[in-house]
């Protein structure tokens, strides 16, 4: 399995040749996001996450991931403020991957269950929209996945202003379990990688 960084909250999960695209955008901020999948997914209405038109999608092969969806909000107060958001639960190869979208709330036990143990997290932590660096690392602790990764903040001249850096997530865990990639893209084995694992960001072409 492959999972590749496209910006801000969006992310390409491969196997088996099959690409899901999850929450693509469109983003002041952010150069035009232009890449194909077979499939997209979006954890919720606004344009920073269900921008589908950035993507071409192709078809002919067969999808081998198994998709649980698992319903939560975009706030701390049960949708008022933002409405709902959908993680997905992507399994594939025996191994499981949580996307949380714009997750703004520090999930339920039943929610927690369907999300533990994941071998890849990809979790919002700039806060303001989402949760913040505190509560996605208290939502990490709780959840137990092999590998963190985080997303949904401001780095450089990208993303969205009101919320925090990655620093502020990355300053709650010991340096030594903190991964930094040269690329957007690592590959996925039941056995690597571990902990927090922070990809470089590419533009699109």
């Amino acid at each position: 399995m492959e999972i590749t960084w496209l910006g801000h909250a969006c992310f390409a999960v491969e196997s088996s040749g099959w690409r899901i695209v999850l929450d693509p955008y469109t983003m002041d901020t952010y150069p035009p996001l232009h890449t194909k999948a077979d499939m997209v997914l979006c954890s919720h209405g606004h344009s920073d996450h269900n921008y589908v038109q950035a993507v071409e999608l192709t078809t002919g092969k067969q999808n081998p991931f198994t998709i649980e969806k698992v319903e939560t909000f975009h706030d701390d107060k049960g949708g008022a403020l933002r409405g709902n958001n959908t993680m997905h639960v992507l399994r594939a190869e025996g191994m499981t991957v949580v996307h949380c979208g714009d997750l703004g709330h520090f999930p339920t036990d039943t929610q927690l269950a369907k999300i533990a143990n994941a071998d890849v997290l990809l979790i919002p932590v700039g806060g303001y929209y989402t949760i913040d660096a505190a509560t996605a690392k208290r939502v990490a602790d709780a959840a137990k996945p092999r590998v963190i990764v985080p997303m949904h903040y401001r780095h450089g001249r990208y993303g969205l202003r009101p919320v925090g850096t990655l620093d502020e997530f990355l300053e709650l865990y010991p340096m030594e379990q903190v991964h930094h990639m040269t690329g957007n893209t690592f590959p996925l084995t039941p056995a690597e990688p571990s902990g927090v694992v922070v990809p470089a960001y590419v533009e699109s072409r």
